[in-house]
């Protein structure tokens, strides 16, 4: 029973060290994409959920994407967003070629890199 009762602390504190009470942040998510178009290219608003806990690790990044994989922009976050959860940054003048009618946003963070979400989101010209 001893070792029994041993395995089952040493797994909490294993678990427990993994955030299942939340306190340490996953992969970053995409909750919403929005874009628009104007003369001077796309205008993205993307709406990141993330368990920043600081400088150590915080969503840093998201980026735009053609479906077959080529960088179209970027916009770089350069803070924590510890106390704004979730949030919404925008990037602008984004050049997006007549042919591309879907974009597929990526978003990363600083300690799990690019997030295995994708979010396709359809474009209105």
């Amino acid at each position: 029973m001893i070792v029994r009762n041993s395995a089952v602390v040493a797994l909490f504190v294993v678990l427990s060290g993994y955030g299942l009470n939340g306190s340490i942040a996953g992969e970053v998510e995409i909750v919403t994409a929005k874009a628009s178009s104007s003369t001077r290219g796309w205008t993205f608003s993307v709406t990141l959920k993330h368990d920043d806990t600081g400088w150590d690790h915080y969503a840093d990044l998201w980026q735009v994407y053609t479906p077959e994989g080529h960088l179209l922009g970027e916009r770089v976050l350069l803070h924590p967003h510890v106390d704004e959860q979730p949030f919404t940054r925008s990037l602008s003048g984004v050049k997006i070629p007549e042919s591309v009618s879907q974009v597929v946003i990526r978003a990363r963070d600083t300690v799990h890199g690019v997030s295995s979400q994708e979010y396709k989101l359809n474009l209105t010209r």
